[in-house]
């Protein structure tokens, strides 16, 4: 996977910072930061989707350039968060990418970005989501006001309790299905835990400051391949 190469330093909304490729007219993809905040790993991920399929793509930097180098500065980043802006800033970037051309906007996220894509589906103008191995505080989640397109993927060995263990993610999936939408899909990774589509060497030995285990290239494509086909179907 390549480097981040097409990204560009951006503003948008109130001068919130932001990563994102050159203005076009193709549907877009909003694209939520771990808890470490916008590393090389999140940028080559923007990338490749960007190479792959030809989205626009556009990383909002909800630390407003802050990294956590560990797991225990990183936890301290994210608790530091005021999610309620986070998701305002979420509904900010989707109405930019509309306002300069995207047809429609996507939003996709990991572990904390993918809490927060549960959260821009309820709150924000965005047409579908993909969030993995992330949920929200229940405080704010309203999975009875998500009504567009879920495609949720998770480890069957998540250890993240209460953010990301299957039982919690099984659990608001239902929510969001008992609440009328037809268009929700789970994939479960047999044998892989947090982070598991993290790829670079740089990601992966921040990773092991707070014993995450490194996921397999294989899960990697096969998730890779199933939100390439769900953005076509529904962007």
């Amino acid at each position: 996977m390549s480097a981040g190469t097409g990204l560009s330093k951006i503003s948008f909304g109130n001068n919130i910072p932001g990563w994102a490729t050159a203005v076009s007219k193709s549907p877009a993809v909003i694209i939520l930061q771990e808890w470490w905040g916008v590393t090389d790993e999140i940028k080559r991920q923007a990338q490749y989707l960007h190479e792959q399929k030809g989205y626009r793509v556009l990383i909002p930097d909800l630390y407003k350039g802050k990294l956590g180098v560990d797991a225990e500065e990183a936890g301290h980043l994210m608790g530091n968060l005021d999610f309620p802006q986070a998701v305002e800033e979420i509904k900010q970037a989707a109405k930019w990418l509309k306002e300069q051309g995207a047809p429609k906007v996507g939003c996709m996220g990991f572990c904390m970005g993918g809490a927060l894509s549960f959260l821009a589906g309820q709150e924000a103008d965005v047409d579908a989501i993909a969030p993995f191995y992330g949920t929200p505080d229940p405080k704010l989640a309203k999975p009875e006001k998500i009504k567009i397109p879920v495609q949720c993927h998770d480890g069957e060995e998540d250890s993240m309790e209460g953010l990301a263990d299957p039982k919690t993610v099984k659990e608001l999936i239902e929510k969001v299905k008992a609440n009328g939408n037809k268009d929700v899909t789970l994939y479960m990774y047999p044998g892989e835990g947090h982070g598991f589509m993290n790829g670079g060497q740089d990601i992966h030995k921040m990773m092991k400051t707070g014993g995450l285990p490194i996921g397999s290239t294989e899960a990697q494509k096969t998730a890779w391949g199933r939100v390439f086909d769900f953005f076509e179907k529904n962007l």
